[in-house]
């Protein structure tokens, strides 16, 4: 055991995050997200008794997000004409601004397909069970400088 980091994060988990470099991509996919094939060229780490939220906020305690990009943090967007109510990336926003003098700004919203391109370039597909719609969000990392 090791203090000061949170519990959910599994050892195969911190070591991946912790092998990731500045400008690399990490997905946080909900239960529908087709985490093997997209994460063929990836690692792929089982979260599946988890929901996202849990393991957002547990990752941005110790994973720094890009301060060079716009928004470090994308969710992806609805299919036009699927009426899908999002009231988890509220959620995902406050975490985001503990962690990020951004706030809100630093998420942005890619197009489901667009989404699934970045995802295959991904260094690591996190699978967890969320069973919220549209509930995928894209990290891409930083640099600790402190």
């Amino acid at each position: 055991m090791l203090k000061g980091i949170p519990k959910i994060l599994s050892p195969e988990l911190l070591k991946v995050l912790a092998e990731m470099g500045h400008s690399d991509r990490l997905v946080i996919s909900d239960g529908n997200f087709p985490a093997e094939s997209m994460g063929k060229n990836a690692i792929v780490i089982r979260c599946d008794g988890h929901g996202v939220p849990e393991l957002l906020d547990a990752i941005l305690q110790v994973f720094p997000l890009d301060t060079y990009v716009e928004h470090p943090v994308n969710l992806m967007e609805v299919m036009p004409g699927d009426n899908v109510e999002t009231p988890i990336w509220d959620t995902y926003k406050e975490i985001v601004k503990k962690y990020d003098g951004r706030g809100e700004a630093a998420v942005g919203n890619i197009e489901r397909f667009a989404f699934y391109e970045e995802a295959k370039t991904s260094y690591a597909i996190i699978a967890t069970g969320e069973s919220a719609l549209y509930a995928n969000v894209m990290l891409q990392k930083g640099v600790v400088t402190e």
